[in-house]
């Protein structure tokens, strides 16, 4: 490995690349090293796999961190590659960029080999949605979820083949899973790859299929999945349960389920990220006066004082009752109360005759935001 060059300068590119612009860099050398496109050159085809083995590398979001960890010894294996002329087997790297390359424009599809094709896969991922209440989602609970997914046949093991019987080579093209065709193009004589229409690539073929699956090897089934949801998650958010997905394919693992969270709205509760809010009525006397008052909170009600004098649309902060923060050690935000002071309505006659006997007893002093707002009219008057 020693030999070996660093595979971001084999593709002109610093380790801050994205993904797009690594497809980008592999895609232009793929074109500008193909062997079929350089015969002169006997340097193509091993810069070619040298590109191709870069670019399955760093496409790869596993293997690009262990290589960005250990170098080449990270990946040694994993890189895999290989050139066998331009209809030969391709290990490593993705065929199905090198179609995206060539496809149009050599007129041919570039499927990948049978053997690629034949190699353990991941099962796809599904999706599932779920409701929880306010405090459900603030300090987490364990749920039941009703999915479909599909699992291995449990008759065929997932083989596909009837039971007694295995899946044979394709005759139509030798288990190599392509047939190949020679094209003419403006360049000579174009040798491509195709996936054989009898086996799709596999090349294998089943010849008495499994009754229960049909030669799937999979059925799709209804299960129920108990998930863990973790305190202070939030809504819209989705939790990963690993491996409950699709079964994979050829001995693969299975794929992930994704729980995406809905929180229900609360009769008195907001929400921000983890602090909570809450607006309180309050009456006239009480935010004259001051008093004492029941807030509601996560943990049960907490008496909170209102100072005299306070004005409607006050907000006070009560500390540490909020939502917990996600993985925090118990941490949580706060809880922010806004009085929201009330007028009456429906006076008596005496109610009233004591509210009219109360303003006749107060003055400007008693009311600053009516003092400095008169001061700004007159200011503004007076100009």
């Amino acid at each position: 490995m020693a030999d070996k060059r660093d595979y971001y300068e084999v593709l002109g590119i610093d380790k801050s690349a994205s993904a797009d612009e690594i497809k980008k860099a592999y895609r232009k050398l793929a074109k500008q090293y193909h062997p079929d496109l350089n015969k002169d050159n006997p340097d193509a085809a091993e810069k070619f796999k040298e590109v191709g083995e870069a670019y399955s590398v760093l496409s790869d979001e596993e293997k690009k961190a262990r290589y960005d960890q250990f170098g080449h010894a990270g990946v040694d294996g994993s890189a895999g590659g290989g050139y066998g002329g331009f209809g030969g087997g391709f290990g490593g790297f993705d065929m199905g960029d090198l179609g995206d390359i060539f496809g149009s424009f050599f007129g041919g599809g570039f499927g990948g080999s049978s053997s690629r094709r034949n190699a353990p896969q991941k099962g796809r991922d599904i999706r599932a949605h779920i409701d929880l209440t306010f405090e459900e989602a603030a300090f987490g609970c364990t749920k039941e979820v009703k999915v479909s997914r599909l699992e291995n046949c449990d008759a065929c093991g997932g083989s596909g083949a009837k039971v007694g019987t295995k899946a044979e080579n394709c005759s139509r093209c030798g288990g190599r899973g392509q047939v190949r065709s020679v094209q003419n193009t403006p360049f000579g004589q174009i040798q491509t790859n195709t996936t054989c229409p009898e086996c799709r690539g596999k090349g294998t073929v089943i010849k008495e299929r499994c009754p229960e699956c049909q030669g799937a090897g999979k059925n799709r089934k209804s299960d129920k999945i108990t998930i863990n949801i973790p305190a202070g998650v939030n809504d819209s958010q989705s939790v990963r349960v690993r491996t409950k997905g699709d079964a994979g394919e050829n001995g693969g693992p299975n794929g992930d389920l994704y729980v995406t969270i809905n929180i229900k709205r609360h009769p008195i509760f907001e929400r921000d990220d983890c602090d909570v809010y809450v607006e309180m009525p309050i009456s006239f006397v009480q935010a004259a006066l001051g008093c004492e008052i029941e807030v509601p909170t996560l943990d049960g009600k907490k008496l909170h004082t209102i100072p005299e004098g306070t004005q409607s649309g006050t907000k006070f902060r009560l500390k540490g009752v909020g939502i917990p923060y996600p993985s925090s050690n118990g941490a949580r935000g706060d809880q922010y109360v806004t009085v929201i002071v009330e007028t009456p309505k429906n006076l008596t006659q005496k109610q009233r005759e004591a509210l009219m006997k109360f303003a006749d007893e107060t003055n400007e002093k008693n009311y600053n935001q009516q003092k400095k707002w008169s001061s700004k009219i007159k200011d503004y008057f007076n100009k």
